[in-house]
């Protein structure tokens, strides 16, 4: 007899409750993934929904998992289609008596279960889905989903006093596999589902390597090894490098790395190594992640809506030329600039930069914060729906304005990480780099810049921070001229 195991985003073998569950039934577990063409459609923004760079990290993660199972006498089938097509077929084919799979929270997802379990209902298979998503479990919380506090901070005093973290599930030793299946599959090409040679983008990145066999190394190297984790309260809010945070997001988003895990890695850091403001912070950061789940769990589509959960009344531009500046990193805006390049050669953006990114976006260009949702949800490779699409309504109409050029020479007055991801502006020194349009033409021409865009409009809010960047400069001129 057979169960199988349905994976979505839960792409590991460390503190897996439905792996586990599967386990536990006796029978040979047939575990499977379903490569959904209707992630990688083309929207109405005329983007596709996934992008490349998501998918090859995707692949990656897949590609860790099967050889992990491997090597505990197991596999991993790779289907492409409909889930709801793809399990029904299978259940009949192996006379499975039982499919287990991680329940997910928003409607998408909700619908493939809710149109699986209407495919099987007739069958003689039982469904199970298991929760595997959160660091602290709902069952355990105080308050019911649809009761979810609306702060933040309410939800987190709320949680944390009175729940508890569970115990983390063991790792098994060995798979029982289904031991009748002569093909396992191999994973797509990038072809098979969709992308054109324009959209392939020959890049190595190893810094974001897929699989959960990258992700434990992640977390150690950051904990023990480096010992980052002792400074992380301090650094978390530059861009530059790989170090200044966890960078546990995108394995985090696939399953590959469990938040429990992170959690008891902490616990055991702080006994260990240091306990201080970073350690407390950083588990701050996975309780602010649970509360966007919980906040989908209570509010459902109203996360996808114009005027947010709150139902703000909002009026949004839809200007493509804008937006194309937008998603180009060719704004004129250094600061803004620098971090969607990297996005999208990446597929990876810090906290800082996603922050002014999207207040650019909406409070400056004033388009519809569901576009640049969608843009993040199409390059993000640590991408999570809960988190996307509740950070973008939030910063678009909820908390504070962020100035990008106030905030290019707050982090990064010299322009280290601008010039890293601009060449353009490479040979502009000192806080100027924030504001090159300052610059004359003659200047512009003389470093190199002249092909830098010029900023479609210069906001009145951002006059307090190009003062003081005309004074610096004004001060360095002045002192070459003194020393001359």
């Amino acid at each position: 007899m057979t169960t199988i195991y349905w994976l979505r985003n839960d792409l590991r073998l460390h503190d897996n409750e439905s792996l586990t569950n599967a386990i536990s039934l006796g029978q040979s577990v047939l575990m499977v993934y379903c490569f959904d063409p209707r992630h990688y459609q083309i929207l109405p923004l005329k983007f596709r929904k996934t992008s490349f760079l998501r998918f090859k990290f995707l692949c990656q993660s897949l590609e860790n998992l099967r050889t992990n199972c491997n090597q505990k006498g197991g596999n991993l089938l790779i289907k492409i289609g409909k889930p709801e097509d793809v399990l029904p077929k299978l259940v009949k084919q192996h006379r499975a008596t039982h499919l287990i799979y991680q329940k997910e929270i928003a409607s998408e997802e909700l619908t493939v279960e809710n149109n699986l379990e209407s495919a099987l209902q007739n069958s003689n298979c039982e469904v199970t889905s298991i929760w595997g998503k959160t660091l602290y479990h709902p069952e355990d919380a105080p308050f019911s989903p649809k009761d979810t506090p609306l702060t933040s901070k309410s939800f987190r005093l709320k949680l944390t006093k009175n729940t508890s973290v569970r115990p983390l599930f063991e790792t098994p030793h060995t798979l029982p596999n289904c031991p009748d299946i002569t093909n396992w599959g191999n994973l797509p090409s990038a072809n098979d589902l969709g992308f054109t040679a324009e959209e392939i983008i020959d890049t190595d990145q190893q810094n974001y390597l897929g699989g959960e066999t990258f992700a434990l190394q992640r977390l150690e190297y950051y904990t023990f090894i480096s010992e980052n984790l002792t400074s992380y309260r301090w650094t978390r809010n530059r861009s530059l490098g790989m170090d200044y945070s966890s960078k546990f997001s995108p394995w985090m988003a696939t399953g590959s790395l469990s938040p429990r895990h992170i959690y008891w890695k902490v616990k055991q850091y702080e006994k260990e190594v240091k306990k201080n403001a970073s350690t407390w912070w950083l588990i701050f950061e996975i309780v602010w992640r649970d509360y966007f789940k919980y906040l989908t769990l209570r509010f459902g589509d109203r996360i996808f809506y114009q005027g947010g959960i709150k139902n703000r009344n909002t009026k949004w531009k839809t200007d493509d030329d804008l937006f194309e500046r937008w998603k180009n990193g060719k704004t004129g805006i250094p600061f803004v600039d620098a971090h969607m390049r990297e996005l999208n050669i990446t597929g990876f953006m810090s906290n800082r930069g996603r922050v002014n990114c999207a207040s650019f976006l909406t409070r400056d260009y004033e388009i519809d914060w569901r576009w640049g949702a969608a843009w993040f949800e199409h390059k993000l490779l640590d991408y999570d729906v809960c988190s996307n699409w509740l950070n973008w309504s939030t910063q678009a109409m909820e908390i504070w304005y962020t100035n990008p050029v106030h905030q290019g020479m707050k982090y990064d007055k010299d322009g280290d990480y601008v010039k890293n991801w601009i060449p353009e502006l490479s040979e502009i020194s000192g806080p100027i780099i924030q504001a090159p349009w300052l610059l004359s033409p003659v200047i512009k021409k003389d470093l190199n810049a002249e092909k830098y865009p010029l900023p479609v409009e210069i906001y009145k809010k951002w006059s307090r921070s190009i003062s003081r960047i005309q004074k610096s400069q004004n001060k360095g001129i002045q002192g070459q001229m003194d020393l001359d």
